[in-house]
């Protein structure tokens, strides 16, 4: 098979590789689409995302769709010509973590593109069966991919206890601040306000359901009147998280979504007086059902965040076109083209 393998900072070349074999409760999986995420275009800009280091070639990409063409010995969930949304990431399932339900803080995780495990930028990959989840046929393969960053977007909203009549500040506008508006929408916010300084994602969020959609490069969030029982901070920028932090009111919710900068200054008098709860979140744990089921009911819009399509030997391409196109919401590999 094809595969775009990463040697290096800024380096990836198109290679051949062997097929790989499922293992006895695995499927093997035609990769149709494959999402490409901030984390990807961090290893190929730097090669190493904080502890995790890219000390050999490296295949990223972890937000797949595919097809099952084969299965291991013991599996049996699905038939071959199954359309599936793959969870990349597979746990140890015997850790503490993992017996407590919380099995994305696993800390023998092996996660798709992320160090020393091969991602899905390539036409093959193998998973456990319980990881790829069939999808409604009416679900495109760009949409059935970006289930992985909608699930990002369920898991804030779950930690961030968002419901009916919600108010709702979502920093930040990418992809998975997109998806945390509408997520939150979904969830039964009333009001939910978006910030970024990108026209095109502020219009995108306009048509996408945002009550206000506030351009921070031309206006003060503080100047606002919006008092949000929730924040979902997906911009990663440490100004912007301080700035945010002082809007939420009391007893509000803080999750931290974006990864930046590893220590973020926070305006700890308004934490502590106004008694707001603040927690990271990192990844998803049981949130595929319930993000296909959003998708599929037309209350998340994922197709309207792709705004490109690459083939296999177009990764690089796919990675740098955020830096050359300010229009780029999502870019999309599809392997097979």
């Amino acid at each position: 098979m094809r595969a775009a393998v990463l040697h290096g900072v800024g380096k990836i070349t198109l290679e051949e590789r062997p097929r790989p074999e499922p293992g006895p409760r695995e499927v093997l999986v035609q990769v149709a689409s494959v999402g490409t995420c901030g984390s990807d275009v961090h290893y190929y800009e730097h090669g190493r995302i904080g502890d995790f280091v890219v000390e050999s070639p490296l295949v990223l990409g972890h937000e797949p769709s595919g097809t099952v063409v084969a299965a291991g010995a013991e599996a049996g969930r699905h038939r071959g010509g199954t359309r599936v949304s793959l969870e990349p990431g597979v746990p140890d399932f015997t850790c503490p973590q993992c017996r407590a339900g919380r099995y994305n803080l696993c800390p023998r995780m092996r996660f798709f593109g992320t160090p020393p495990i091969d991602g899905a930028f390539c036409e093959y990959v193998a998973v456990r069966e319980e990881f790829a989840h069939p999808v409604p046929d009416a679900m495109s393969d760009d949409a059935a991919a970006l289930i992985e960053p909608l699930s990002v977007a369920v898991w804030a909203c779950e930690k961030a206890r968002v419901g009916p009549g919600a108010r709702v500040l979502v920093t930040g506008a990418g992809p998975v601040g997109l998806l945390c508006l509408q997520a939150a929408l979904a969830f039964g916010a009333t009001d939910v306000m978006i910030t970024d300084v990108n026209p095109v994602r502020l219009a995108l969020a306009r048509d996408l359901g945002a009550s206000v959609a506030l351009d921070v490069a031309e206006n003060r969030l503080a100047d606002t009147a919006f008092d949000p029982d929730v924040l979902l901070e997906c911009s990663g920028h440490p100004a912007a998280t301080g700035e945010a932090v002082r809007q939420v009111g009391r007893a509000g919710r803080v999750v931290l979504v974006g990864m930046g900068a590893d220590e973020v200054p926070l305006p700890l008098s308004h934490v502590q007086t106004r008694e707001l709860e603040v927690t990271g979140t990192f990844r998803y744990a049981n949130t595929w059902p319930a993000a296909i089921a959003l998708a599929s009911s037309g209350r998340v819009r994922l197709d309207a965040l792709v705004t490109g399509h690459y083939g296999l030997a177009e990764v690089e391409r796919a990675l740098t076109s955020g830096a050359r196109d300010p229009g780029l919401v999502k870019a999309v590999v599809r392997p097979r083209e």
